[in-house]
């Protein structure tokens, strides 16, 4: 009898989970949700996202804003306005910052270098300001810099007060806006990644510890920086690498320390688990086709301009199609290779995943008075015939 039972248990579960998997089908995604205020996913190359909680909503995004700082300071050294040997005065205002600081002195100076590091490695305040001042005269005029910046990025819920994050009225940014704001600082200073991925730093005779929880405890970290104050929570922007993707993390508004590494580490494990890149499409693959009239030939092949990338779930491969859409339905001869004649579109279930320009893959001739005359008359014949 309790065997029976138990048969009866199991064959109730295999049909349980027979049910569920033909209703959502082997191409459901695993259920998730963030357990962050504000949460976002990205994948690095392409922009993807594959995850989202509230990613439009501006919030307090503390020391996180020293993205922009430190985009602005590595974008000065890469057009040779400053080098990593130049000298660095410290100002009373840059002193007297509070939190997080590289302990700078008063009226000393310090390296480029020291000041970009300590505001990658330990947050420095102190070194924000001394970064700000000496590149734009004031943190006022440097402010006004990041704003410029945010602005031509598209951050579009994002607004500046200082330089460091600190709590300001006003002083905002989204999930999504930190997202763009990292890929952007990866994409164009990708030594960024190896300046905060640096475990510890001493300045002063101090030694301090980079306080990003990801770096040595989730395979394949490499940045990107923390956040916390009363107003913000605790914050992170991370990235990790595997396998040739780079995914890159937002979380706001957890509530302590555990809080925030468990929901980057989960969120990044979402998308290492579900989802990967493919290279999808090669420039110059044929596309399709469009027809020629008054040509040698009577068509000619369309090719896709660029290669297109694309993320997608892992399972979904076979789901993906791809459509040409022509601005015509025909060109005149004579026709050159590389006519522009519309776009391709990447589709999943619907949805544009990526895009590309097409244009024609060769040249078609102007067929002669003899081959247009014959071809009308076959024409002509044929519409008797089906009448």
């Amino acid at each position: 009898m309790y065997k029976k039972k138990i048969k009866t248990r199991c064959g109730a579960i295999v049909f349980a989970l027979i049910f569920i998997f033909s209703a959502f089908g082997a191409n459901a995604l695993i259920e998730f949700e963030s357990t962050a205020g504000s949460a976002l996913l990205m994948e690095a190359s392409t922009g993807t996202i594959l995850y989202e909680k509230n990613a439009n909503v501006p919030k307090p995004p503390a020391s996180i804003t020293k993205l922009m700082t430190l985009y602005i300071g590595l974008e000065a050294v890469k057009e040779g306005k400053v080098s990593w040997d130049d000298l660095v005065p410290v100002s009373e205002k840059a002193w007297k910052t509070d939190g997080s600081e590289m302990f700078l002195e008063v009226g000393k100076s310090a390296t480029y270098r020291d000041i970009i590091m300590g505001i990658s490695v330990v947050s420095a305040n102190d070194g924000c300001v001394a970064l700000a001042e000496y590149l734009c005269g004031s943190e006022e005029a440097f402010v006004e810099e990041m704003n410029k910046r945010a602005k031509e990025m598209g951050l579009s819920n994002t607004q500046f007060k200082n330089s460091t994050g600190l709590p300001a009225q006003g002083h905002v940014m989204s999930a999504r806006d930190i997202a763009v704001l990292a890929r952007n600082l990866i994409e164009k200073y990708p030594e960024i990644l190896e300046i905060e991925s640096t475990k510890e730093f001493t300045y002063n005779n101090i030694r301090q510890f980079n306080r990003n929880p990801l770096l040595g405890n989730y395979p394949g970290a490499d940045g990107l920086k923390t956040g916390w104050t009363t107003e913000a929570g605790y914050c992170l922007v991370g990235t990790a690498m595997r396998d040739g993707i780079r995914l890159i993390s937002v979380v706001l508004n957890t509530k302590d320390e555990n809080e925030r590494l468990l929901a980057s580490k989960s969120l990044l494990d979402y998308g290492f688990n579900n989802f990967e890149l493919v290279d999808f499409k090669n420039a110059g693959d044929i596309a399709g086709e469009i027809d020629v009239t008054k040509g040698k030939e009577l068509s000619v092949p369309v090719k896709i301009d660029s290669s297109i990338t694309i993320v997608i779930p892992s399972d979904r491969k076979n789901d993906i199609e791809t459509v040409l859409i022509k601005d015509t339905d025909w060109l005149e001869a004579p026709v050159s290779a590389g006519t522009p004649v519309g776009k391709v579109e990447v589709r999943l279930d619907g949805k544009v995943l990526a895009s590309a320009s097409a244009s024609t893959a060769g040249d078609v001739a102007k067929a002669g008075f003899f081959t247009l005359l014959f071809r009308r008359i076959g024409e002509f014949l044929r519409s008797l015939f089906n009448r």
